[in-house]
């Protein structure tokens, strides 16, 4: 026995245990970040996900005691079955939500599978080490040691590298193929150890075949799938390092969504900006220096830029392929007027919070026309400091406009970010309208100063002098009494809840 001990050579294992311990962690951020990209609430996908994995790795590790005999063949079978259910974990749940009504349930089942699976891989590594190696407690300590190093290899890697390069598909085949690797690593090293290693060879090499043919086409598959997440045809898609963006067109509606979300339909979008951009314009004391936050599209440019007075824009958008999209694709520039071209027009491509809190110089108009708050990263901008700042950045005589969902499908968001901004100006004006491809939309008007309103002094194709005043005037099925929210802020973020809950129930 102690001379086999001499002869085994365990350092493949330590690989092994590292590139185990780095498709483990991957997997985990994949199912939570797809549920949260799917589902919506972050908070609650990432908790669930995490959850349950860890508890389902613990029944694995329970169950590793019944498994005594051929650890080797046990170990390529248990890697084998995580590779293909990790491997095709994201390809589960896309088709799950488009096609069933279970998509909870499958990726309940999805994460205890797989966690169960991944809570056997080290008990029986030790095992191995245990059998065969003399300094059990030194390699017992280099497998922890490289499992916790494989671990922070993973969360780096995927959020910076795999996920914005390749996606979440090509990613889980990427994954998985290394899963299926790794067995043919051990397949190789310790054939003697073994029973049947050939067989177990040839349906590995097959199954890796079978892997990388699914990760060539890992492309095609994420455009097969994404059909069947929008309506109408998919004429662009692209991952940035922010968001997913998506265009879509039928006809001559030309349509963009951000992470799944409805950005802009061709065929009304002018109705939104024109109320978004027309009625701040009209309270404003002054025009002649103009704040858009958010508003990559340039659609809200192009109605600043109706306004001769305007001396300079500042838009500012933390995506700089989507300005730049923007800015190039021939049929978004038809529709924004190149506005993002314009020589008034300077584009800032940096974090909206971090601009208005190091800003210095005052604006007359600020517009604020960021995506729906459907995530903590998107809550700071519609927190009591996020709008402190936003005054501290406006001129006297100054107005603040902010896109605040919808007062009909989400009551308490919309009222949430009115109360919140109220708790830093005296003054605040909720308004709203009709948009056919969002319904009832709605904004919350902000002033430092005086509110006194001009006449409407541009061409516009939905706003007049007739129909401006309905704006103001909400339904009672639209109304909730501001004792029935609660203020936002950074440390008690009640707007996502409100928000998700309210989502679920469109």
């Amino acid at each position: 026995m102690e001379k086999q001990k001499e002869k085994f050579d365990g350092r493949l294992l330590l690989v092994t245990t590292l590139l185990i311990s780095i498709c483990s962690i991957i997997y985990e951020l994949i199912i939570s970040s797809i549920s949260s990209y799917l589902q919506g609430d972050s908070i609650f996908q990432f908790s669930i996900t995490i959850g349950l994995y860890m508890s389902a790795m613990g029944i694995g590790s329970y169950l590793s005691k019944y498994i005594k005999n051929n650890l080797f063949n046990k170990f390529i079978l248990i890697e084998i079955s995580v590779g293909i259910l990790g491997g095709f974990s994201s390809l589960i749940l896309f088709l799950a939500n488009i096609y069933t009504q279970i998509y909870a349930l499958i990726m309940y089942l999805l994460i205890i599978l797989i966690g169960i699976f991944v809570g056997l891989e080290i008990p029986i590594l030790t095992r191995i080490i245990e059998k065969n190696e003399s300094n059990v407690r030194e390699n017992l300590a280099h497998i922890f040691t490289f499992d916790y190093i494989g671990g922070l290899i993973g969360s780096v890697v995927f959020p910076l590298l795999l996920f914005p390069q390749v996606g979440f598909i090509t990613t889980s085949f990427i994954v998985g193929t290394i899963n299926i690797f790794v067995a043919i690593l051990i397949i190789w090293k310790y054939k003697k150890f073994i029973i049947n290693h050939e067989a177990l060879k040839y349906c590995s090499v097959i199954l890796f075949i079978v892997m990388i043919l699914f990760l060539c086409f890992g492309g095609v598959i994420t455009k097969h799938i994404e059909s069947g997440l929008y309506r109408d045809d998919i004429i662009l898609s692209e991952q940035t390092e922010y968001q997913k963006i998506v265009m879509t067109k039928h006809k001559d509606d030309l349509r963009l969504f951000l992470d799944g979300n409805l950005q802009f339909s061709s065929n009304d979008e002018y109705r939104y900006h024109e109320a978004l951009v027309h009625i701040p314009m009209m309270y404003a004391k002054n025009h002649d220096r103009v704040l858009i936050l958010g508003g990559g599209d340039g659609l809200a440019a192009r109605e600043v830029l109706k306004y001769e007075e305007v001396k300079e824009i500042v838009l500012v958008d933390i995506d700089k392929k989507m300005t730049d999209l923007c800015t190039e694709n021939e049929q978004i520039t038809r529709l924004n007027n190149n506005s993002l071209k314009n020589e008034k027009l300077k584009i800032i491509n940096e974090d909206g919070y971090i601009f208005v809190q190091q800003n210095d110089e005052k604006f007359d108009v600020i517009i604020i026309d960021f995506p729906d708050p459907n995530n903590e990263s998107l809550n700071k901008l519609y927190t009591n400091v996020f709008y402190n700042y936003i005054k501290a950045n406006l001129a006297e005589g100054g107005v603040m406009v902010c896109q605040s969902t919808s007062p009909y499908y989400a009551p308490k968001s919309f009222w949430c970010i009115n109360k919140t901004i109220k708790s830093q100006f005296n003054t605040v004006i909720p308004y709203h309208l009709q948009v056919p491809s969002f319904g009832d939309w709605g904004f919350n008007l902000a002033f430092n100063g005086e509110n006194i309103r001009n006449e409407l002094s541009v061409e516009t194709k939905y706003l007049n002098s007739n129909n401006i005043d309905s704006l103001f005037v909400f339904g009672n099925d639209e109304i909730i009494p501001l004792d029935e929210v609660e203020e936002n802020n950074m440390f008690k973020p009640v707007l996502i809840t409100y928000y998700n809950k309210e989502v679920q129930n469109w």
